[in-house]
């Protein structure tokens, strides 16, 4: 395998052995009278001969902590604002380090009195490495998790997997990564209420901390219950589409001094309708048409699903925490019935014969995620240690069983053929993390190790059903074993200026992987050693422009299953086939943005991945087989240019909009035409925009509206055959003081999402249409109980508040 190193890279060495001159610094800790901490307070410096002076600005932590760096001895006034709060004053001297230790509130007598929450608008916010979309208490926050991915700025949805930068993202949640498929990703997602999400941060290029691979991380950041008390809520939905679906839940949070709880429950059936439509042109040698096959799938699913998720945070000291949390998702049922029908024409498109399936499907499986994660503060300068370790347990269980039956045009049947197969996956993953932090004047440094570990098996048994009997089929069985270890360190260093960030890390990994196909006698194995650096450049001028800089090396290893080479059939004529010499792909990417006013934002992108593995599908014009092979592509790369606008068009009035002009290219190799070289290219554009409107003088009634629009777009050796484009829509009203709240929310409205997909070059041609429920019209419920109107992070900034908290993040 190549490693291939850009020249940023050389740019790395000089980063990391960045030094400074030494300054002072002042920390403290922020509660209430009833010792509670406060987090999201203004911490504000000014110079005590001029007390009109910014000097230097913060904004206390989750745990109420603030650490102000760069600090020259002096004197000076502390001002710590908070709503709900009385102002704090204090004049201070900071000769050397100081510790303010903690720093009491008064509550305001103006703020007393019950304090409703109305829904507000999602705002944006930019840092060095990532945007944080914050969604708590909004307009989205009465959907699901899902549905706030896809509407996240940036996120584009295509053939149901989440992109940035129009590459498959990764979904963290709390900085924990979801080993899931997109199918199953959304499944999970969809029964976490958006109601538990705090923010969405959405890391174009991750830092050393993260995994090196994959593609940009969308990591989903849960809300905290900040106050003593307890609160929960009811919610319930019903979705109208071809099919109905149902969902019930309840949300629970609890705190004491030293214990913070949370859990969830959501329960979900529903009944799904698929139509799937494809087309494959097959050619004799000399370049003609010879037959045309139409095919045409009908999948009615009926599914069940229960999911929980709890947290509990302990506070074992001023300086300890311990967090527990667990993820499950059980689904009981997820049985399928699926009719076919193939219809094989003649070049004069006159029936020559046809052949149908009837297919039934049953699953029954489950996904088990569970964290620990301890961490502590070391010293006075600010330093913490934290150790986590992470388990995910995932089994999946399926049996089919098939029949098909072949017909002349005239409608007589000629042949029938049945099979039954049972099918597993059985599959345990472990990671386990030490990570440091330290600030020492005024340089922030990270360094940590990180082991991974996945052992997976999997089986098909195949069963002849021609005669009266099962007939077991060893050639068409299989057994696949997969174990993969990964061993990584990184550093990471930080620095900020009055105007400048710059943050520079390195990864290493070791990777040592086996697969073992029992059927074909096949052990693949692969061991190599890469790094990974990156590097982040941020400049701000003035209090309009910031400029950013952004480079990463990352690898994207194919998925386990892609190295099995065993054939999976969807009928006798159509299968898909891993591959055990699939390589992993390293890819460098470059972010040039610049944001005016921290409200219109430009990117010019790069990337170009080495090696990418892709599924690509070949037809045999002389066997009449289409087969969708595991394979890496030559490369792929694209350009864009980013723009995004977000601002509040009025106050009751939020607007985003993102578009991004873009030209994508690939190239591989044509298998099943003599191995040449092929491209494929395209230049397209992606157009969003996201309306969130209040509706009513006190902000109980909002309503939100989305539409997308791509005129074409590429996927390995597919182009969109037809532009792409939706609407949605949602409204939201609250009553009895913010304790109920309704919402109707309309996805795809004109049934326009779904678009062919065309493999169509030298003498291939064939095409497919997936055709899912896209259009549907879903009706929520959310009842709140408890002290859900405790003050907490749920609360919203005064307007001048909010403008020096955007300002402080932008530095």
């Amino acid at each position: 395998m190549k490693s291939n190193y850009s020249p940023a890279f050389l740019c790395l060495i000089s980063l990391l052995s960045f030094t400074t001159y030494a300054q002072n610094s002042l920390k403290g800790v922020i509660i209430d009278e009833n010792q509670n901490t406060v987090s999201f307070a203004n911490v504000i410096l000014l110079q005590a001969n001029d007390s009109t002076t910014l000097y230097r600005g913060s904004v206390s932590e989750e745990d109420g902590g603030f650490l102000i760096d760069d600090i020259e001895d002096n004197s000076y006034i502390l001002e710590i604002r908070f709503v709900g709060y009385e102002n704090f004053v204090k004049k201070i001297e900071v000769k050397g380090n100081t510790n303010l230790r903690k720093l009491v509130l008064i509550e305001s007598a103006s703020n007393l009195d019950e304090v409703t929450v109305t829904a507000k608008k999602p705002t944006i916010s930019r840092s060095v490495d990532r945007i944080t979309f914050n969604v708590e208490n909004s307009v989205l926050s009465s959907g699901n998790s899902y549905e706030i991915l896809k509407r996240t700025p940036g996120v584009i949805v295509s053939q149901g997997q989440l992109l940035i930068k129009n590459r498959p993202a990764d979904v963290y949640i709390n900085d924990n990564k979801v080993y899931l498929t997109a199918q199953e990703l959304q499944q999970l997602l969809e029964g976490f209420s958006g109601e538990n999400v705090k923010s969405v941060e959405v890391i174009t290029n991750p830092p050393a901390k993260y995994n090196a691979e994959g593609g940009s991380i969308l990591n989903i950041i849960t809300s905290k219950n900040l106050a003593v008390g307890y609160k929960g809520s009811l919610n319930a939905s019903n979705t109208i589409a071809i099919k109905p679906k149902y969902s019930v839940g309840t949300s629970h949070y609890y705190k004491t001094d030293n214990l913070n709880a949370f859990a969830s429950y959501n329960y979900n059936t529903r009944k799904d309708i698929k139509t799937d439509l494809g087309n494959i042109t097959y050619f004799d040698p000399m370049g003609n048409v010879a037959s045309i096959w139409d095919d045409e799938f009908n999948k009615e699913t009926k599914r069940e699903s229960h999911s929980l998720s709890t947290i509990l945070d302990f506070t074992l000291s001023e300086k300890s925490k311990l967090s527990l949390s667990a993820n499950i998702l059980y689904t009981p049922k997820a049985d399928s019935d699926i009719d076919g029908r193939t219809e094989i024409y003649n070049p004069q498109m006159q029936l020559d014969s046809l052949y149908t399936t009837d297919s039934r499907l049953e699953n029954e499986g489950d996904n088990l995620l569970f964290n620990a994660n301890y961490s502590t503060s070391i010293g006075e300068n600010g330093s913490t240690f934290s150790a986590q370790a992470n388990y995910i347990k995932y089994n999946d269980d399926q049996t089919q069983d098939l029949l098909t039956q072949y017909f002349s045009n005239s409608g007589n049947l000629l042949n029938n053929n049945s099979f039954y197969t049972v099918a597993n996956q059985d599959t345990d993953i472990y990671t386990g993390q030490l990570d440091f932090t330290s600030t020492i004047a005024g340089l922030a440094s990270e360094y940590g190790a990180k082991y991974s570990g996945i052992d997976s098996q999997s089986g098909l048994d195949f069963f002849d059903t021609n005669s009266e009997s099962r007939q077991f089929v060893n050639s068409l069985s299989d057994e696949f074993n997969y174990n993969e270890n990964i061993f990584a360190g990184y550093l990471s260093v930080a620095k900020d200026w009055d105007t400048w960030s710059i943050k520079a890390g390195l990864r290493g990994e070791y990777t040592d992987i086996e697969g073992n196909s029992a059927s074909f006698g096949a052990v693949n194995t692969q061991e190599y050693f890469e790094l990974f650096p990156t590097v982040y450049l941020m400049h701000t001028v003035g209090d309009n422009h910031s400029f950013g800089l952004d480079y990463s090396r990352r690898i994207t290893r194919p998925r386990f299953q892609s190295l099995n080479p065993y054939r999976y059939f969807l009928n006798e004529n159509n299968f898909q086939v891993g591959n055990p010499n699939l390589q992993p792909g390293i890819s460098n990417k470059v972010l040039l943005n610049y944001t005016y006013k921290n409200k219109l934002s430009f990117d010019l992108y790069y990337d170009k991945i080495n090696d990418a593995p892709a599924i690509l599908p070949f037809q045999n014009n002389q066997n009449r087989t289409l087969r969708s092979v595991a394979d890496n592509l030559i490369y792929e790369q694209q350009f864009s240019l980013d723009i995004s606008y977000y601002d509040y068009v009025t106050d009751w009035y939020y607007l985003y909009i993102y578009s991004s002009i873009f030209k994508m290219k690939n190239e591989f190799i044509a298998f099943e035409s003599e191995n040449q070289k092929v491209n494929n290219e395209v230049t397209s554009v992606y157009l969003s925009a996201s309306n969130y409107l209040t509706l009513s003088k006190d902000g109980t009634f909002s309503g939100n509206l989305t539409a997308t629009y791509s005129p074409d777009f590429i996927a390995g050796s597919y182009d969109f055959d037809e532009p792409q484009y939706g609407v949605s829509l949602g409204l939201r009203k609250t009553f009895l003081n913010d304790r109920l709240s309704a919402t109707v929310n309309v996805e795809d409205l004109f049934d326009t999402y779904n678009i062919p997909l065309r493999s169509n070059y030298l003498n291939q041609d064939n095409s497919f249409f997936a055709m899912p429920e896209s259009r549907s019209i879903r009706f929520g419920l959310l009842y709140k109980f408890g002290n859900f109107k405790l003050r907490d992070n749920q609360r919203a900034l005064e307007a001048v508040e909010k403008e020096r908290l955007e300002a402080q993040q932008m530095l």
